[in-house]
């Protein structure tokens, strides 16, 4: 499975060193005189509240106040990423058009997905790479389990009968799930949503025993004492709630926490991809940007087009042997 991505990913670093200037000079076009003389457009493929909505709206602010133009964020959720993907994929190649994503679209949708409405590998060039963030296993209080471990033994306990949520099958927080499952022999009953925007509420109104979603979508159920946090997905702990542990301390090499970048249609001026990485790189930098995003539960990195290149091709490697433990075909 994992020998699948290897064309693409060696195709997506190309791409982003094209988008640097760095192969294929001859195809660079100038950065048109006066941009940006319009409003900028954020499509984020999720519904508000979500990690990518939270990181888009962070950057498009000070984005904004950057370049003298307003950043509007269009958030268009459905199909894992690919209503937003096909979006994209389809506007003018102009400079006013980025996708600020995690890795979904890119990295699972065409391991799970026959037909996609776009080409993960063709239609875009990697901008930035903005941030990183570990998803958490949130439980509902009806839940008797206060640590991981007693969470563990209650879904052994009760095979088949507990009900988990996702933001969509095959999104990040379905498969951090279902490698969890495959990892320790769970058995649970899994209930896709679209989007955070119903898969939180229904962890909060109890239709959803458990879940895994970004800290953003969950931190005021917790402040409330609607929602319990149970561990993280990353590797490490995550330094907005040390205390909670990281399921790769239970199982060696867990690491599921999403990145999120900016990409731009295929075919968008170099220099206009430049501009944008470095503002959105520096940006990121920012000790206010830093402090917000970590309150939020989100490390900020400010990475360019090749690291986030980087960045996807190790995210295919970690998804594509997690599907594969799923037993997930392609439809």
């Amino acid at each position: 499975m994992i020998a699948m991505f290897r064309v693409p990913v060696l195709r997506f670093v190309l791409a982003a060193l094209a988008a640097l200037g760095a192969v294929a000079p001859a195809t660079i076009h100038a950065q048109p005189a006066g941009y940006p003389s319009k409003p900028i457009r954020f499509v984020v493929p999720y519904a508000a509240g979500g990690l990518p909505d939270t990181v888009a709206r962070i950057v498009a602010q000070r984005l904004g106040d950057r370049l003298g133009q307003s950043v509007i964020i269009d958030n268009r959720p459905g199909a894992n990423g690919g209503v937003a993907a096909s979006l994209l994929a389809s506007t003018p190649a102009d400079g006013y058009q980025f996708l600020v994503t995690d890795g979904s679209m890119l990295s699972i949708n065409p391991a799970i997905y026959s037909k996609l409405t776009y080409d993960p590998q063709k239609d875009f060039v990697p901008v930035a790479l903005v941030a990183r963030a570990p998803l958490f296993l949130a439980v509902h209080p009806k839940v008797p389990a206060t640590t991981l471990a007693e969470f563990i033994a209650y879904v052994k306990s009760r095979p088949g009968q507990v009900n988990y949520g996702s933001s969509g099958i095959g999104s990040t927080h379905h498969l951090t799930i279902e490698a969890m499952k495959t990892a320790l022999g769970l058995d649970m009953v899994h209930v896709p949503f679209k989007g955070t925007g119903q898969s939180v509420p229904a962890l909060v109104g109890g239709q959803v025993e458990v879940l895994m979603s970004a800290y953003p979508s969950l931190s005021g159920f917790v402040k409330e004492g609607r929602v319990r946090l149970l561990a993280t997905n990353s590797e490490q702990r995550s330094a907005q709630a040390p205390d909670l542990p990281a399921i790769a301390e239970l199982i060696p090499g867990f690491d599921f926490a999403p990145i999120v970048g900016v990409l731009a249609p295929a075919g968008t001026p170099p220099d206009i991809v430049q501009r944008i990485a470095g503002e959105v790189a520096a940006i990121a930098r920012q000790p206010d940007t830093i402090a917000q995003m970590k309150a939020a539960g989100i490390e900020a990195i400010g990475g360019g087009p090749a690291d986030y290149a980087r960045a996807i091709a190790d995210e295919n490697a970690r998804m594509a042997k997690a599907i594969q433990a799923a037993g997930m075909k392609r439809e």
